[in-house]
Formats: C-alpha cells, sequence, structure tokens
C-alpha cells in the first residue's frame, strides 16, 4: 500500500468537543475531476468549527487523494468526482463533524461513534478520523481512507456487505469500524486492479462508546 500523503498523517494534533455547535467552514476552491468515465458528481467538503487543528483544505485534500486513488470508486469507471467551488451546485457534501453533530445530520438515534451518510450528508465522525477503531488491524492512514470510501459508497448506492473469508480483504462495504469478522483490513473497493465486493449483509455488531 502506498504511503499516505501529509495531508492523511495521523501525527497532527486534533481537538475536539463531543458536542459542536454545528456550524461549518467550506473549502472555497474548486478541485480537479477524479475518474475517466462515469456520472460526475460534485461535492463540497465542510469542517465543523469547533475542531481545532484539522484545517477544511488540509480535509479536503485528504479526501481528493481518496478520490483519485487508482484502487477508488472513480477508478471503476462508473464514478467521476469533483470538488465543487465556493457558490457551484453539488450533489453531496462530506463532512468532518463533532459525534453530536453526526448524529444530526443523519437524523440518528444516539450512536455519536461511527460515520454515517444519509441523503446527500456523507459525514465523517472526527472522533474515528482522530483516534480510529482498537480492533482495525491497519494504520490510522489506512482507516481514514477506509471511512470515507465506505460513507461515499453508500452514497454512490452501495449497501454493506459481509467478509468472504477468513484471511482475505474485507470489502470496503463491510462495516470495518465495527468488526472484522476475520477480514483483513482494506480501504477500497478495488484490489489487486479489480473490482471487490462481498455478500450483501451486514453483522449484528455492538456500537461502542468512546471513553
Amino acid at each position: 500500500m502506498s504511503s499516505p500523503s501529509p495531508s492523511l498523517s495521523p501525527s497532527v494534533v486534533a481537538s475536539f468537543p463531543a458536542v459542536g455547535g454545528g456550524q461549518f467552514l467550506f473549502a472555497a476552491a474548486p478541485g480537479a475531476e477524479a475518474g475517466f468515465a462515469g456520472r460526475l458528481l460534485t461535492y463540497r467538503v465542510g469542517v465543523e468549527a469547533d475542531i481545532s487543528g484539522i484545517s477544511v483544505e488540509d480535509f479536503a485534500a485528504a479526501a481528493a487523494a481518496v478520490y483519485a486513488d487508482p484502487r477508488g470508486w472513480t477508478a471503476t469507471g462508473q464514478w467521476r468526482l469533483r470538488r465543487a467551488g465556493a457558490g457551484e451546485r453539488y450533489d453531496f457534501t462530506l463532512y468532518l463533524a463533532t459525534p453530536a453533530t453526526r448524529d444530526r445530520l443523519c437524523d440518528s438515534a444516539y450512536d455519536r461513534y461511527t460515520s454515517c451518510r444519509k441523503e446527500n450528508n456523507v459525514v465523517i465522525n472526527v472522533a474515528r478520523w482522530v483516534r480510529g477503531v482498537p480492533d482495525y488491524g491497519g494504520d490510522l492512514a489506512s482507516y481514514r481512507q477506509y471511512v470515507i470510501n465506505h460513507e461515499t459508497g453508500h452514497r454512490l448506492g452501495r449497501g454493506h456487505e459481509l467478509c468472504p473469508g477468513p484471511g482475505r480483504p474485507a470489502p470496503v462495504m463491510q462495516q470495518q469500524t465495527l468488526g472484522m469478522h476475520g477480514c483483513l483490513p482494506n480501504p477500497w473497493p478495488i484490489v489487486d486492479g479489480r473490482p471487490y465486493a462481498g455478500r450483501s449483509g451486514q453483522y449484528d455488531d455492538p456500537t461502542p462508546k468512546d471513553p
């Protein structure tokens, strides 16, 4: 796996409250189009104002690197993705949000642990972005790639998938945040140059709580 770009570096110190004010800073500059064929979706990127140590520009750059990766969704030929500039129309918003705002954006019952997608809200929980999860088995940079690809995959119409067998890579649409079920961590929808998926379904894993 390639080394993470500086914008994905886990060494940056960040802080955030459990309950944010719900105000966001949005990336103003448009981004390059990722992908070579398929439907074009535009997106905007927002970071909740209560989060310190992670700028909206850095988070937008991290997302752009994931979206442009040759193992990502835009390499399937089904999708192209481009970050919209200020005032442009957009198809969805990628948020980095505090745990309580994550629940509000996804119209969710109390969770505050996982990331989520609700309609055109693709929401990354900053607690997971900063801390990862204890039993993932991969490094934090890989987990960040995974969580962007997993939640964006829901916006692209993909549902949850199951581990195809012990020791095999987990499908990116497996809920790797909650459990690996014998699979190895994998942040990408393309593995060894080919689209990679498991059977449709999800496990009845409990949602942990942050300490």
